[in-house]
């Protein structure tokens, strides 16, 4: 009779101990603070769900809230697009594809903080070329106490430094494309839309839907890059959820409102990435029994 070895499972051992030092226990940590307060001298007793009531009924959290499902919301609408076209319009194969994946692949190479400290210095109306050549055209361009100036500088940022993250995905789907398929269009005379319709959208849509995953949840939980660039400003006008969470728990200290703050905006961000994983495997099973 077969027995079945589980000895493999000591080979994961040593990552499970890894992932319960860096986010289970700070996870726990943070649970813990969110249902207790503090008067300091480490002296905490029990305030249960009250933390949690707080933030419900806070009118700084759902502002954050809104400011951050509509900053995600134009990132998904630009970035998602245009990686695809430029992804359908990099070439194939020769020298000139490695370049192109080279170029595409520098912008993620750079820090977060250096994108904001590179941005910030390119807006400045008396340094920077940005701020520089639009105020020289007359325009009204100050992203430190315009509120469209800083939305706009900041959707710019987010754009020129994570579009290569979809178009490298989207090439990758175009890639795996059998030529086949590229020749039978060919013989039915099909368009070029009804190539990309029919052929190349529906190879992509398994690294789409990574791609989308991944740049809610990284858009959804921006922080630094915004931070370095505007501070959350002018006023509060690009003070996404991270920061009025930094803001909350390192800047005012209250730390039972921002653990409770924190699990909420995790449980957003959970159940949103989930809802989006349902919709594109739906989509993905549909398309696989037409």
């Amino acid at each position: 009779m077969k027995t079945d070895n589980q000895k493999a499972w000591l080979l994961v051992l040593p990552v499970l101990v890894l992932v319960a030092f860096s986010a289970v226990v700070p996870l726990m940590t943070v649970v813990n603070y969110s249902v207790q307060d503090t008067f300091g001298n480490n002296q905490f007793f029990w305030a249960g769900l009250a933390w949690f009531d707080d933030m419900l009924h806070s009118e700084r959290m759902w502002n954050a809230l809104g400011r951050q499902i509509v900053f995600s919301s134009i990132i998904l609408a630009i970035e998602v697009p245009l990686g695809i076209f430029i992804a359908l319009n990099m070439p194939k194969k020769g020298a000139w594809a490695s370049v192109c994946l080279v170029l595409m692949s520098l912008p993620l190479l750079i820090p977060w903080n250096v994108v904001g400290t590179i941005w910030q210095i390119f807006g400045r109306v008396d340094i920077g070329l940005l701020g520089y050549t639009l105020d020289a055209l007359g325009i009204d361009y100050n992203y430190t106490q315009g509120f469209y100036a800083a939305w706009t500088t900041v959707i710019i940022m987010d754009v020129w430094h994570w579009t290569s993250l979809v178009a490298l995905l989207a090439y990758a789907g175009l890639r795996s494309i059998p030529d086949a398929y590229y020749q039978a269009a060919k013989i039915d005379q099909a368009s070029r839309w009804a190539v990309f319709r029919y052929i190349e959208l529906p190879k992509m849509r398994g690294v789409l839907t990574i791609a989308i995953l991944l740049r809610f949840m990284d858009s959804f939980k921006i922080y630094t890059e915004p931070f370095v660039l505007t501070g959350g400003g002018p006023g509060n006008a690009t003070t996404f959820l991270s920061i009025d969470l930094v803001q909350m728990a390192l800047g005012q200290f209250d730390l039972g409102p921002a653990a409770a703050f924190s699990l909420m905006y995790f449980l957003v961000i959970m159940v949103i990435s989930y809802v989006f994983y349902i919709v594109m495997t739906n989509l993905d099973k549909e398309e696989q029994g037409q």
